[in-house]
């Protein structure tokens, strides 16, 4: 998994230090507002609108990730909510529109490499101007004591399997299968 800190919404909300975040309350603004608009070189967005193409409907197509890093607690569920706005003409974001909405995940499922969405990036609404920002909501019930998750939007999804002690395929490390 190939990662673009132009392409992250994580990064420090709640303290959770670089490229996390820390939800903790209330409906939240992930740390950063991807831009997909250029304001120098080509292409060129202009004001009013303009945004790159991120290959949605493509063949591999970019992929909505976000990953909990360290497992939550003392909350009731969480979750994500993915949209997009226009340029609204000086170069800031207009009225965003919700492109995904995941589904609420309990507190007890929230662990550690637990991940929350695991998606294509969305195709905008039919009625929907192509966006230029995009935007991640935590939306919390009750209150997180602890937990700090990974989002961004990447070419390849981390598809390990993961077991149940907490490792990539389930096995521990230094394990030797004869053939």
């Amino acid at each position: 998994m190939i990662l673009d800190k132009l392409l992250t919404f994580s990064g420090g909300l709640g303290g959770a230090g670089d490229n996390l975040d820390s939800p903790t309350v209330g409906t939240q603004v992930a740390s950063n507002i991807i831009d997909l608009g250029v304001t120098s070189g080509v292409p060129s967005s202009a004001n009013g609108g303009g945004a790159r193409d991120i290959g949605t409907g493509d063949h591999p197509s970019l992929k909505l990730s976000a990953l909990i890093t360290t497992a939550f607690a003392s909350g009731t569920s969480l979750q994500l909510e993915l949209s997009g706005a226009p340029d609204n003409g000086a170069g800031l974001p207009g009225a965003y529109t919700v492109m995904w909405l995941g589904p609420a995940v309990v507190e007890a499922n929230l662990l550690a490499g637990m991940q929350l969405a695991n998606i294509d990036v969305p195709r905008p609404a039919p009625t929907q101007p192509l966006p230029r920002f995009l935007r991640l909501r935590y939306i919390n019930v009750g209150t997180h004591t602890a937990g700090a998750l990974e989002a961004q939007i990447v070419i390849d999804r981390d598809d390990q399997v993961v077991g149940i002690t907490g490792l990539y395929s389930g096995y521990p490390a230094g394990l030797t299968v004869a053939n």
